[in-house]
């Protein structure tokens, strides 16, 4: 028998929905699974507050995903916020704006929590492995490193770095200096080294899987796909000097160029050189040359836990 869900993730640069029949062994089985670029953390880095032409956004977006939910006759929904909302000193007025959209509350969870739902998520549909792996799930505010072994996750941190946070931070010009792209470079390295110390301080994971929005726009990128193509990413492997030259390939170009690539969603192209230094830095500094690139992840462990 089975039970239809919604699962809801905001995150800072994003919001998604994912409306699926979940069977008696606990698999998802997509009805609705949908994508809208808000900026819900636009400034926020900067400001401390979600602006109000951000908070708008996110509600006509939720406006609309509230109504799929009502028409697919979803029987339980978990909407879960991210970093913006944890980050922002008004987190309140994006939680009555939910509230009264949606008709409950969200969910703004840990960093920790975050992680764990991401490996859920990702490792329902992977392959097996025998060794453990490292999981990387790069937002645009925060990247979460996970590491476990099948569904167990071992150990799990949140930190602040992201495609939205590096760019505001550092990537102010079209295409970046030099001098910007190093910055963020130094920002990342430290904060992945302190990351990598707590997830993964023994080096014990074999396999590095990389989830959300830049990972699998890089792979397609890098696929030399001419239209996005869920099935072609998902599961495909990239080595780092793949990555590498996605990154670098991506920071020399400017906006215009970068949107016009076939698989560029409208609303990565002013992050996506961000979100790369971030990937290609974290296999750097990781000593993992490869890396597994999954369609599922948070948004399925969403889904699952409702």
């Amino acid at each position: 028998m089975t039970r239809r869900v919604a699962g809801i993730d905001c995150g800072t640069n994003s919001i998604r929905l994912l409306i699926a029949d979940v069977d008696d062994e606990g698999r998802l089985h997509d009805v609705v699974r949908r994508m809208e670029v808000v900026r819900l953390g636009e400034g926020v880095d900067r400001t401390g507050r979600l602006s109000e032409a951000a908070l708008e956004r996110t509600r006509v977006a939720l406006a609309d995903y509230t109504e799929q939910i009502r028409e697919h006759g979803v029987e339980a929904i978990r909407m879960v916020a991210t970093s913006a909302s944890r980050d922002a000193e008004n987190a309140a007025d994006f939680k009555a704006m939910v509230g009264s959209v949606l008709g409950q509350d969200p969910e703004v969870i840990t960093g920790d929590e975050e992680a764990r739902l991401s490996f859920t998520g990702a490792v329902a549909t992977l392959p097996a492995h025998e060794g453990q792996r490292l999981l990387i799930d790069i937002g645009g505010g925060s990247t979460e490193f996970v590491r476990g072994t099948g569904s167990e996750v071992a150990a799990a941190i949140s930190v602040d770095v992201g495609c939205v946070r590096m760019t505001e931070r550092h990537l102010r010009t079209d295409p970046p200096q030099q001098a910007e792209i190093e910055a963020a470079v130094a920002d990342i390295t430290a904060i992945a080294d302190g990351a990598l110390a707590v997830a993964d301080a023994g080096r014990e994971a074999t396999e590095l899987v990389a989830v959300a929005g830049t990972a699998t726009t890089i792979a397609a990128i890098s696929l030399g796909l001419n239209a996005y193509d869920p099935e072609a990413i998902d599961g495909s492997r990239l080595t780092y000097a793949q990555v590498a030259q996605v990154a670098e390939d991506l920071a020399v170009a400017n906006h215009a160029e970068r949107l016009a690539i076939p698989v560029m969603h409208p609303g990565r192209a002013d992050v996506i050189v961000g979100g790369a230094l971030v990937l290609r830095t974290i296999m750097e500094r990781s000593g993992l040359d490869a890396v597994l690139i999954s369609e599922h992840d948070i948004l399925d462990g969403i889904a699952l836990s409702a």
